[in-house]
């Protein structure tokens, strides 16, 4: 009921069965088209899957006399005053009168068209949240629209669906029930597969999906709002099941297309005078139990005919980097070259730093491939890469760029995959496909978090991957100890850094921010540095962050690992990588403005050494009840998987998958804690589709997924 807008029919254009456009004749209707475009909404099967976000219940009239403050209700009544005031600033204030009674509606911004449709004598229905007013009650911009006397309600509740400057929600009703209208939505699923895959009383409890939409689209005034609007009623749960199995069937389909493509075959027994050989027997430690499952498991996918696709996820300091030195040693072995990439310089120069250590010794040829490196040295390192010389290159996204060619790449592993876009991962895809000489081949991918994934969401967005977990931290990890403290408290914390520091132990200080923000109100690190140096002028303090050019940067790490810094206070570039075994002490500030998961890696910068450790976060009040919850759990819990399953529960899965660069990998409908549940039958309905029924698996992608099918599988 939105200001009585009219709501322009959208046509089908018959030259691209089931895509729509606007009727030719108005101007103002491609403009509108190509905003739903914007929506993702370029098919009728896009706008009859845009599903309501709630609903409006204009079914029902409320006489005025009846209002109280604070309802929702829908009145009818005729106009019989409009003027604009000027008092206390410029406004429209219409009275709409029902009898005896009269109701003021309110409106701060409006336009000459409406003061025209709102004009004495008008019959109006509005709907709106009703207050107390100096002259009675009143509804500020409330809906409205203008109708005959006697006009009937609507028999169904009023769908509001998410949208975007410049469509209206009556253009979108309009268009979604003309692609309802037109568009025949078949069952695609064999009869027995709902039985199947959430018990034998599902085909008797949910609609069919054509029955599904046109109930969640236009809900009948009886249907329960709480199970529509917390979608829990039938109709969601078939929406969501479906949803489900198109992102299982996406998946699935594109790990057994990758099966189907060669890759080169690095052989897992090592030459006796080879690099895995020499680089096993030159290991100062032995791998942890974890850890040499996981290398099994992954020597032998190098070794397999097909493109090993392996997330290997391990917590803060479990040993993943060792792995993926293995992996290359085993790669150069075979005569092909390893490729690492780090999302930033720091981790990157960090993989540098321990591999070329590790391996250079013992001849392997290590290059260094990032966006700072200067002309000359860029260009020596991309021949490098190109004629092969390079066994292992390793760098920041630069090596995704077109001038990089490789001649023989076998391994591409890259680290914190999450922290890469869906686009960015799909250009490695694309890179890595087209750069190798052998035949058709395509190099093998190893995908490491340090992040936990949740098991909804190894079930769910990593479905297609094969998943490596070190569960077991190296011997002799002292367990952190986690303290919460108010930055009221600052001057007990500074004495306490003083005191670990001259105890010849090392600090981090850890600054949500570069430059000083006036909304956010945080203590910067440029300013927390110089409060620091004039507060503790017996400790040397050094300062590092992002927008530090990459030889500082450098140089400020390479001092504080070698001890040559009591402190350092840093933006979160330290957040992964930095391995200090002497720093024992970490004090994040406004620790209530970071996310659970950048809480615990900034955590396990610390405890890397055999001295007892502490992670301090500091905080400014008043907390939000979602901080204090993020704050309790990095105390209650230092167990990766554990927090993240909070997170989940807090944040979405956004933070985990890197999707805020895609919102279109998303899952729509499904709430991965609430409907949990229903990840394991969709896994097994879409196995048994795979198997039985090719011809409807694309039917049901098609319909689902459509040009978003290879965002899902990045």
């Amino acid at each position: 009921m939105p200001g009585g807008d009219p709501a322009p029919e959208v046509h089908v254009d018959t030259q691209r069965p089931g895509a729509a456009r606007p009727a030719p004749s108005a101007r103002a209707k491609p403009r509108a088209a190509d905003k739903l475009a914007k929506l993702g909404l370029t098919r009728d099967l896009d706008l009859i899957l845009h599903l309501p976000m709630r609903y409006e219940d204009e079914t029902t009239l409320t006489p005025i006399d009846n209002l109280l403050p604070g309802q929702n209700a829908q009145v009818e009544g005729v106009v019989v005053a409009s003027e604009v005031t000027f008092r206390p600033r410029r406004q429209w204030v219409v009275r709409v009168q029902q009898g005896e009674d009269e109701l003021t509606l309110r409106f701060l911004n409006f336009y000459g068209s409406q003061q025209k449709q709102l004009a004495p004598g008008a019959r109006v229905r509005v709907r709106g949240d009703v207050r107390g007013g100096f002259f009675g009650l009143e509804m500020v911009h409330p809906a409205y629209r203008v109708v005959e006397e006697g006009a009937p309600l609507p028999q169904s509740l009023t769908p509001v669906y998410p949208s975007t400057a410049g469509v209206s929600q009556a253009y979108l009703r309009q268009a979604i029930a003309n692609a309802l209208e037109r568009t025949p939505l078949p069952e695609q699923l064999p009869p027995g597969i709902l039985n199947d895959a959430l018990g034998t009383s599902a085909n008797g409890a949910l609609p069919s999906l054509a029955d599904a939409v046109r109930l969640l689209h236009n809900p009948p005034a009886s249907a329960p709002q709480a199970a529509l609007v917390e979608r829990s009623h039938p109709a969601w749960l078939r929406i969501k099941f479906e949803e489900l199995l198109a992102q299982q069937l996406s998946l699935k389909r594109a790990q057994a297309a990758r099966r189907r493509v060669s890759a080169p075959r690095l052989p897992d027994v090592p030459r006796s005078d080879g690099l895995l050989a020499r680089f096993e027997a030159a290991l100062p430690f032995a791998l942890t139990g974890a850890q040499q499952r996981v290398w099994r498991e992954i020597r032998a996918d190098l070794a397999a005919p097909h493109p090993m696709q392996r997330l290997l996820q391990g917590d803060v300091g479990s040993g993943k980097t060792i792995i993926a030195a293995l992996a290359a040693a085993q790669t150069i072995d075979a005569g092909y070259q390893a490729a690492i990439m780090a999302p930033t310089e720091i981790l990157a120069e960090q993989h540098l730093l321990k591999l070329s250590a590790w391996l250079a010794p013992l001849g392997a040829r290590v290059v260094w491939l990032a966006g700072s490196l200067k002309a000359r040295d860029k260009r020596a390192a991309l021949a490098q890469v190109a004629s092969g010389e390079a066994q292992l290159v390793i760098g920041t996204h630069a090596m995704i760029q077109d001038s990089v060619e490789f001649a023989r790449l076998g391994l591409a592993v890259v680290d914190e995959q999450h922290r890469f876009g869906v686009a960015q991962r799909l250009a490695l895809r694309g890179k890595i496909a087209t750069t190798s000489d052998a035949g058709s081949a395509v190099p093998h991918q190893l995908m490491m978090s340090a992040t936990p994934i949740p098991r909804t969401l190894a079930m769910t967005y990593y479905a297609d991957l094969d998943v490596s977990l070190i569960d077991e931290l190296p011997p002799g990890r002292v367990p952190v100890l986690t303290k919460i403290v108010s930055d009221a408290r600052r001057e007990e914390v500074v004495a306490r850094v003083r005191a670990a520091a001259l105890a010849g132990r090392q600090v981090y200080w850890v600054c949500p921010l570069i430059e000083e923000s006036e909304a956010l109100q945080l203590q910067t690190a440029i300013d927390t540095h110089q409060q620091l140096i004039a507060a503790l002028p017996e400790l040397r303090v050094g300062l590092v962050h992002g927008r530090l050019p990459p030889a500082d940067k450098a140089a400020v790490m390479e001092a504080f690992s070698r001890g040559a810094l009591h402190l350092l206070v840093a933006t979160t570039v330290i957040e992964v990588g930095v391995d200090v075994p002497n720093a024992s002490l970490m004090v994040v500030e406004h620790a209530e403005r970071f996310g659970l998961a950048q809480l615990h890696q900034l955590r396990g910068r610390v405890g890397r050494g055999q001295a007892e450790s502490v992670c301090v976060l500091m905080y400014a009040t008043p907390l939000s009840l979602t901080a204090k919850a993020r704050l309790q759990t990095m105390r209650e819990t230092a167990d990766g998987f554990e927090i993240a399953r909070r997170d989940l529960e807090i944040r979405g899965p956004g933070e985990f998958l890197g999707a805020r660069q895609s919102g279109a990998a998303m899952l729509r409908f499904v709430d991965l804690v609430e409907d949990a549940w229903l990840i394991e039958p969709a896994r097994q309905a879409a196995e048994a589709l795979l198997r039985d029924d090719p011809v409807g698996v694309s039917a049901h992608l098609e319909r689902w997924l459509g040009a978003r099918e290879a965002f899902l599988s990045a």
